[in-house]
């Protein structure tokens, strides 16, 4: 999941984004209006945190502009102002959902994950493919009924791999989806995670490796 943190707080913005990293989360960060523009026209994200009081573009304009977008991403405004006018104010700019500062952080990322379901292309919730059963909302993973022990960024990865199943997923692809703008584009993160996800599945394989094409979940022959 590929998200923009929008918060000119930087303390908070950064403090923000370093939780949604430990949850899996890939996450770039904008600290006024101006940079979180250029960067969701460089990106496709699945979810924006959203401040409303930004300097540069405001974030009530900034919500405008990203519900006029093509599969746009979904968007969680992000601010004190917390009165029934406010709220609702907010999600008529568009915003798809509205949380409060101070905020528990858990609700935070149960929001994010709740968004990414209701986006309009959302795949269906458990996800299955060559004797693999992924369900996303209660971050459960199984092969042939066995439970599999996963870090977060080895769920997200086979996440990404049973979505796109039977078709391949670049190296790259999955580089930006899966990590954030920080990471070195030449790095062999990609292929390190896959080697880690592979072992623990066991045999017989499942991920299928193409070089200069990518990855792709594979059933195995009988």
């Amino acid at each position: 999941m590929r998200v923009l943190v929008v918060e000119d707080a930087r303390s908070l913005a950064d403090l923000v984004a370093e939780g949604l990293r430990d949850q899996g989360m890939a996450v770039d960060v904008a600290y006024d209006g101006l940079e979180a523009a250029a960067k969701l026209d460089a990106t496709a994200y699945d979810a924006v945190v959203l401040d409303r009081d930004l300097p540069g573009i405001h974030g009530d304009t900034l919500c405008q502009m990203i519900t006029e977008r093509d599969q746009r991403p979904m968007v969680l405004m992000l601010t004190a102002a917390d009165s029934p006018g406010d709220r609702v104010g907010g999600l008529s700019l568009g915003a798809d959902d509205y949380l409060v500062k101070p905020f528990h952080f858990p609700e935070l990322v149960l929001r994010l994950r709740a968004l990414a379901r209701r986006r309009p292309y959302a795949r269906a919730r458990v996800l299955r493919a060559a004797g693999l059963e992924l369900d996303p909302v209660h971050r459960t993973a199984t092969r042939d009924g066995s439970r599999l022990d996963l870090s977060v960024k080895e769920f997200e990865l086979l996440t990404a791999l049973l979505q796109a199943s039977p078709a391949y997923l670049s190296a790259e692809t999955l580089l930006e989806q899966l990590w954030d703008e920080h990471t070195d584009p030449f790095t062999n993160t990609v292929a390190v995670t896959v080697s880690r996800l592979r072992r623990k599945l066991g045999n017989p394989p499942v991920i299928t490796t193409t070089p200069t094409v990518g990855y792709r979940i594979t059933t195995p022959p009988d």
